[in-house]
């Protein structure tokens, strides 16, 4: 099995990752039987976090402060993003929030309405932009649902993630949809128990260690970590080592999965 492909098993922990490949374990061996797997959407089906990326880069050059650096810029957005998500939720209604409330904490200058609408229009191309499918999703979710029971799980304003995932063209593919509010081990117990799901054959499959991995395995999920190259700063989190009798898979490619379900 190659680096790109690893199960993970409890034993012989490696400090710097908290995971060890167990070169033991096969690929292929959730094949024959039946699996639930629940996958994430955004940076995981397709991209997302790129255009938000853009946006920030254009409220950054903006703004041109002349104290704070473009690094120091970003560390008090991200306060603010924290700020705006505890008390309105995901979204781009709640990113628009947090880009005007940083440009009110850090300018000099009073906020105009024509400033305002500038930085509005800083992320209208995260509205407009074409759903782009990450290399692999729509052949290998039209494979694995052919075997597998598979459930959309993600966070976020549901309108703006129901909308993407239609225009994504892989709603079909999907025995049910599951948008919460928040991602930690509580809401996904509850999902296992509203879709009648057993932990021992179910996966959670995604990009965000903190959203994705992490509450899954300590809701007693298996899971698989697939890195993103440009997975959001708020969902960075050192991955944590499975429990006894759980797996832990790291992909390289989403297509990867069909190696192993």
């Amino acid at each position: 099995m190659s680096d790109s492909n690893i199960l993970y098993s409890t034993q012989n922990t490696d400090p710097n990752r908290g995971l060890t490949p167990s070169p033991k374990a096969p690929s292929g061996t959730c094949k024959a039987e039946r699996q639930t797997i629940l996958l994430d959407a955004d940076d995981t089906l397709w991209e997302n976090n790129i255009y938000f990326e853009q946006a920030i880069a254009a409220f950054i050059s903006y703004l041109d402060h002349r104290v704070h650096s473009a690094d120091e810029v970003r560390e008090h957005l991200n306060l603010c993003e924290r700020a705006t998500i505890a008390a309105h939720g995901y979204g781009l209604k709640s990113f628009r929030k947090s880009l005007v409330n940083c440009f009110e904490k850090l300018s000099d200058a009073p906020m105009t309405p024509e400033k305002h609408d500038r930085i509005v229009s800083f992320t209208n191309s995260i509205s407009d932009a074409n759903i782009e499918l990450l290399p692999g999703v729509a052949e290998t979710l039209a494979e694995l649902s052919k075997r597998h029971r598979l459930i959309l799980v993600t966070k976020g304003n549901v309108e703006e993630q129901t909308q993407k995932l239609h225009r994504s063209g892989l709603a079909p593919l999907f025995s049910a949809v599951e948008v919460l509010e928040e991602k930690h081990d509580t809401a996904y117990r509850t999902v296992i128990q509203r879709h009648a799901c057993d932990s021992a054959n179910t996966w959670m499959v995604g990009n965000s260690p903190r959203s994705d991995i992490n509450p899954a395995l300590a809701a007693g999920l298996h899971a698989v970590f697939i890195p993103h190259d440009y997975t959001w700063v708020l969902e960075h989190e050192t991955v944590n080592q499975p429990s006894a009798g759980q797996h832990l898979l790291e992909l390289a490619r989403f297509s990867d999965l069909l190696l192993h379900f």
